[in-house]
């Protein structure tokens, strides 16, 4: 079939019940309001006009030529659209979604079926929208996303506070102070954009308020009741990102529905993404509407439950282009066979009845606090230092147990545990457990990572202090991986005391006594499967190209000053300064972020992030610089933040959150 011509609307405004004005970017199939089209919505913050354009323009036109509209709507208080947001996934975005789902099955182009879709904060609400059955909306696609807000976003995990935390209510400040384009929105900008930055959140406030997986924390998290989703969900992930977890926790919750495509990717689109090997994404999505939007047959039904890329033997490298590995399929998932592994009487790991007997049973540690610094970021938009690096550093200032070298290949997909006994003479501790596979030249590869805040060991909603000095029984499940370690190679777990910079360290430093005897790993064995092939992307590089006039830079450093003994992350993120050739606005974002932390001092622990926003045209230029940061004392979290925005070269507005107080709650 030749492709469909279409038309790109680039402004059509949809108006709510209650009067606000939304800003829609639509991929129209030609003839449509003759032979009505399905409809894929997307529902961002991000701003349709240029933040995420390119993406979108490697997306929709691949829709719109197959005879599905493509509808890429700014929330409120973003891009074009009226008002101010009001936090994430609020009950007001999501009804807003639920109303914009309705307009769009009315209209005359329509048939009636939508389709909702994302990556990140659109496959979060996608999965959400849907809990909620507005009547037209038949299917979803959703990538990098989660199913518990609480315990597998950018917030908390495990009660532990990720340090992504403060960098993300960095972003979404800095993203919601720019201005509208007056070329859509006219003379309005000015006042629209005085409005945003009045009267935007801090949303760090609360986050912060909610501590515990509280009903703040449930709001949005649909396993707290899967049946609520009743329609097919394809569920997309990377391994190289920090919601890997949500498509096997997507099919093992939502069943015969979901399907469960998980590669070796960043936090991008699979059409785009890294380290390849990439997928067909356009192809797979088509056929996916077509069978649920459309009724075609499409063999969506037939398709494997889980599609995986197996890693096979992936070293760290300052930039990863290509993963090692191959695909499989399980028709069906089903909770994996787990192999434990025990302490033999030499202290190594071993498959078999844990030793009786070993020199030494309890074992007391205490990481620096700077252990972590190659742990990378938590959500990955690039395939360089972004990614976890060799572990051997790390591992210096942790407790570690490793197998002999394997004699045969050991393949995973699934979630590892770990079942230990500790005692601790403080409330509150924190422990970060890592498998990582060891390479004969000892190159140390983070195959997957979990962190624990001792006082969540009997769940999320009600933590308890440790008994000082009293052994305790723990059990800690990690990240969900898939990967081989070849003959040759070692299988080592890592334990910590610290995870630093992805988590922010309790008020104490008390260090734990482990238990080495009580200690088992479970590793999921990947089991019986097939082996396939996934179809890459008939375009090798489907981004489309603007305008450079300042190119992108990139910088990551870790700074360890002996003199005042502190360590120093440094962050440096410039996507350079582009021009969109069809509309002429060109675009730049810096983020600048420190973290740093004295190696003995919980308390030292200091957190900034800054973001420059530019935007400008012959004659018009605006820049928002927004700031946050956060430290602490041992009861509270201390945390403020500022807005500054520029017309030409004149200071326009101001906007501090003064330095706040948040107790800590078992944190």
């Amino acid at each position: 079939m030749s492709p469909r011509p279409f038309t790109v609307i680039e402004n059509q405004w949809i108006v709510l019940t209650d009067g606000t004005r939304l800003a829609a970017r639509i991929w129209m199939p030609d003839g449509a309001d003759a032979d009505p089209v399905p409809a894929v919505f997307e529902f961002l913050p991000y701003r349709k006009r240029d933040g995420t354009a390119m993406r979108d323009e490697s997306t929709y036109p691949a829709f719109a030529e197959a005879g599905i509209a493509g509808v890429r709507v700014d929330i409120r208080g973003s891009g074009e659209s009226d008002g101010v947001i009001d936090g994430e996934y609020t009950p007001r975005e999501l009804a807003d979604a639920c109303e914009l789902i309705a307009w769009i099955a009315t209209q005359p182009w329509s048939n009636g079926s939508v389709g909702m879709m994302g990556i990140s904060w659109g496959g979060f609400n996608a999965l959400q929208v849907a809990a909620l059955r507005p009547p037209a909306l038949k299917a979803v696609i959703s990538i990098a996303s989660t199913t518990d807000r609480y315990n597998d976003d950018i917030h908390y995990k495990n009660g532990c506070h990720l340090s992504a935390q403060l960098s993300w209510a960095a972003t979404m400040l800095a993203y919601q102070s720019r201005a509208p384009d007056p070329d859509v929105v006219g003379d309005r900008w000015r006042a629209m954009w005085m409005e945003r930055l009045e009267n935007e959140p801090f949303f760090l406030e609360d986050w912060l308020a909610h501590q515990r997986r509280d009903d703040f924390w449930k709001h949005g998290s649909i396993n707290e009741d899967f049946s609520a989703v009743a329609v097919p969900a394809l569920v997309i992930a990377g391994w190289a990102d920090g919601y890997r977890n949500t498509p096997l926790l997507a099919v093992e919750g939502l069943g015969d529905d979901a399907k469960a495509l998980i590669g070796p990717w960043i936090h991008k689109y699979p059409h785009f993404a890294w380290p390849k090997p990439r997928s067909d994404f356009l192809g797979e999505a088509i056929a996916w509407w077509n069978r649920w939007l459309r009724g075609d047959d499409t063999g969506q039904e037939t398709t494997p439950q889980v599609r995986a890329y197996i890693l096979d033997g992936v070293k760290p490298a300052p930039r990863r282009d290509v993963d090692p590995g191959f695909w499989i399929a399980k028709e069906r998932w089903q909770p994996p066979l787990m192999q434990r592994l025990h302490l033999d009487p030499s202290g190594r790991l071993a498959v078999g009845e844990a030793a009786t007997q070993r020199p030494v049973d309890e074992i007391f540690l205490r990481s620096p606090l700077d252990t972590g610094t190659a742990s990378g970021e938590w959500f990955t938009l690039k395939p360089d230092a972004e990614l976890a690096g060799d572990q051997r550093g790390d591992d210096a200032g942790s407790l570690t147990f490793e197998t002999t070298p394997l004699l045969a290949s050991l393949d995973l997909l699934g979630r590892p545990e770990i079942e230990l006994t500790v005692s601790c003479d403080a409330d509150l501790a924190n422990l970060c457990a890592r498998i990582v596979d060891i390479h004969p030249d000892g190159t140390a590869m983070r195959v997957c990572f979990g962190v624990l805040n001792l006082a969540h060991r009997q769940g999320n909603s009600a933590p308890r202090s440790m008994e000082h000095g009293q052994p305790t029984s723990i059990r800690l499940q990690l990240d969900a991986c898939g990967y081989r370690f070849r003959p040759g190679h070692r299988l080592r777990l890592s334990l910590s005391t610290s995870y630093w910079p992805t988590v922010l360290p309790v008020p104490t430093d008390p260090g734990l006594t482990i238990d080495a005897a009580s200690l088992r790993l479970l590793l999921p064995l990947l089991g019986e499967h097939r082996r396939i092939d996934v179809k890459q992307p008939d375009n090798p590089d489907p981004l489309p190209r603007y305008i450079e006039h300042v190119p992108p830079a990139t910088a990551r450093k870790v700074i360890r000053d002996l003199s005042e003994n502190r360590t120093r992350y440094h962050v440096l993120e410039d996507t350079g300064l582009a021009e969109h050739p069809a509309t002429g606005l060109s675009t730049r974002q810096l983020r600048e972020e420190v973290w740093s932390i004295s190696p003995g001092d919980p308390l030292s622990s200091e957190g900034l992030s800054i973001w420059t926003c530019d935007m400008q045209r012959p004659g018009w230029f605006v820049r928002t610089v927004s700031t946050a940061r956060i430290r602490c004392t041992n009861k509270d979290w201390l945390i403020s933040a500022s807005v500054i925005a520029y017309e030409g070269d004149d200071k326009v507005f101001e906007k501090t959150f003064a330095e706040t107080a948040i107790p800590r709650d078992h944190m």
